[in-house]
């Protein structure tokens, strides 16, 4: 491989993508060949943007960045010897209409997944929920696997939510971010707070986080945590 093939926009994107997959597993988020992250390859308008994602129905110990599929922005395949995950259609719904996304997780983590399937959403009872999600974790609608119907859930759900989550009713989550580390970073705090509030509701009734509070604590996390 050549130094430019070696930093080709699209090259980087598959070897990213395909590593963050090990992240679904580490955390628990996945099983068997469900689940899927895709990234996003911005290029010059008359061109257009690109999309990286995993291939369907492959073991997460067989994926590598050769076996990425690139498709545009309808979901037609570009490159790849692999047919694309399930979701291409809703994922690449999700980057037509959210230009500021550049990451897209799905998973059915149990926990959280559990909140999907009593179609409830995930209260702000936790400083890590008013951090990373600035509020409750919303519920999106019923929609069959398939077409771009679970992404028009996720779009109309999160257009106007401060959280990268969004649980999908009788499904599971659907996460988004600037790039796709930070959607699969989104997908790894879901399954934690909703085991947590899920546990917490066991024990009583959890004690919601005043509104003033919960943007206090977003803003710090968002503009001040970490190094700058």
């Amino acid at each position: 491989m050549t130094n430019g093939a070696h930093h080709d926009p699209v090259t980087v994107m598959r070897r990213a993508v395909a590593a963050l997959h090990a992240e679904l597993t580490r955390y628990g988020l996945v099983a068997w060949t469900a689940g899927n992250v895709s990234g996003r390859v911005r290029r010059p308008e008359a061109s257009g943007d690109l999309v990286v994602i995993k291939p369907s129905g492959v073991s997460y110990d067989e994926l590598t960045p050769e076996s990425m599929v690139v498709c545009d922005l309808y979901g037609r395949v570009l490159d790849g010897g692999l047919a694309p995950s399930s979701d291409v259609a809703a994922h690449c719904h999700i980057y037509r209409e959210m230009p500021q996304v550049g990451g897209v997780v799905h998973t059915h983590s149990p926990y959280a997944s559990a909140w999907a399937a009593r179609g409830e959403a995930i209260p702000c009872v936790l400083t890590a929920m008013a951090d990373e999600f600035g509020g409750p974790i919303p519920v999106g609608p019923f929609a069959l696997i398939g077409g771009d119907e679970i992404g028009r859930g996720v779009v109309a759900t999160l257009r106007d939510s401060r959280s990268p989550a969004v649980l999908m009713r009788n499904h599971g989550v659907f996460s988004i971010g600037a790039t796709p580390r930070d959607a699969v970073k989104a997908a790894v705090m879901c399954e934690d707070v909703a085991r947590t509030v899920h546990i917490a509701r066991q024990l009583g009734t959890p004690v919601p986080i005043a509104a003033e509070h919960i943007d206090q604590l977003y803003d710090r996390y968002q503009n001040v945590y970490g190094q700058r």
